[in-house]
C-alpha cells in the first residue's frame, strides 16, 4: 500500500512539473550596419562572401547557460535569443526610413534587449543616400532609445567599432570623429547603458599589433585563398572570423559590467 502512495505521489509531482511553465527566452536584438551583421543570412554566403563576418553573427555563443549567470540583471531567464537584424550599409536614418525598425518594433516584447550600433555609415559624406550629421544622429538614437522602452525593453547604445586606422606608433586611434562622443552624450542624457567600443576594440587591438589585427581580423585576403575573393581583398574595415569573434567578446564582457552596476 505504502508502495502505491509512494508510485501516486512521485506521479503527481512528475505532473506537477511538467505544467510549470519554464521562462520565455530573452530576445537580444541588435541593430546596425555591416560590422554586426549576420552574413549567414545572405544567400550563397559561402561562396559570395565567406568569411565575412559581423560580431552579431557569433555573439550567439557567448550566452550560453552558463555566461548568463553573469547577466542575470539584464536577461531575466536562463535562455536568450539573439535576433540580428543590423544591415550593411545602413546609418540610423536609413535603418528607420526602410521600415527595419518598425519589424523589430513589432515583435519587441518586454524585458527584451536592443544593442544599438551605428555611425559607419552616418559619417559618410560622400555618400548623401545614408549621411546623417551629430544632430540628427543624436535624434535617431533618442528615438531608438525611447520607442525601445516605451515597449518595456531596455536599449544599450554602443559606438561604432573601430577601423583597422589610424596607426601612429604603434596605437590604433579612431576613424569616427564625433559620433562615438554623440553616443556617449545620449546615453549620458537619457540614462542608457553604453558600451564604449570605439575605444575598447581600438585598445585590444592595439595590444595585438597592426599587423597581426591586419592579417588576421580585419578582411585583408590573399590572392586565391577564398572562392568569393580571387583576387583578394584590402579592406580595413569589416571582419574575418577571428576578428568579429573578439568584437562579440568585448561586447559580452561589458555587459558584465553594465549588469554589475544595474538594479
Amino acid at each position: 500500500m505504502k508502495k502505491h502512495k509512494y508510485l501516486i505521489a512521485a506521479l503527481g509531482a512528475a505532473l506537477l512539473m511538467s505544467f510549470i511553465i519554464k521562462p520565455k527566452p530573452v530576445k537580444i536584438y541588435l541593430i546596425g550596419d555591416s560590422t554586426v551583421a549576420d552574413y549567414t543570412l545572405d544567400e550563397g554566403y559561402l561562396q559570395k562572401k565567406y568569411p565575412i563576418t559581423g560580431w552579431g553573427q557569433v555573439f550567439q555563443q557567448f550566452l550560453k547557460k552558463d555566461s548568463l549567470k553573469k547577466l542575470n540583471r539584464l536577461i531575466k531567464s536562463d535562455s536568450a535569443l539573439v535576433i540580428d537584424k543590423a544591415k550593411g550599409g545602413r546609418s540610423t536614418r536609413t535603418f528607420f526610413e526602410e521600415g527595419r525598425w518598425k519589424e523589430v518594433l513589432s515583435t519587441l516584447q518586454k524585458n527584451d534587449l536592443v544593442l544599438i550600433q551605428f555611425g559607419h555609415n552616418d559619417a559618410a559624406k560622400d555618400k548623401p543616400e545614408r549621411y546623417v550629421d551629430i544632430p540628427g544622429y543624436k535624434d535617431f538614437l533618442r528615438m531608438y532609445v525611447k520607442e525601445t522602452r516605451a515597449k518595456g525593453a531596455l536599449p544599450i547604445l554602443i559606438t561604432p567599432v573601430t577601423r583597422n586606422y589610424p596607426w601612429k606608433d604603434g596605437k590604433l586611434g579612431s576613424a569616427h570623429g564625433e559620433y562615438p562622443q554623440a553616443v556617449k552624450d545620449v546615453a549620458a542624457a537619457l540614462n542608457v547603458p553604453v558600451i564604449d567600443l570605439t575605444s575598447l576594440s581600438a585598445s585590444f587591438f592595439t595590444t595585438k599589433g597592426n599587423e597581426f589585427v591586419s592579417k588576421h581580423y580585419f578582411m585583408n585576403l590573399d590572392s586565391a585563398k577564398y572562392e568569393a575573393y580571387p583576387k583578394g581583398q584590402r579592406d580595413n574595415t569589416h571582419f574575418q572570423p577571428e576578428g568579429a569573434k573578439e568584437v562579440a567578446h568585448l561586447v559580452y564582457n561589458e555587459l558584465k559590467n553594465i549588469n554589475q552596476k544595474a538594479n
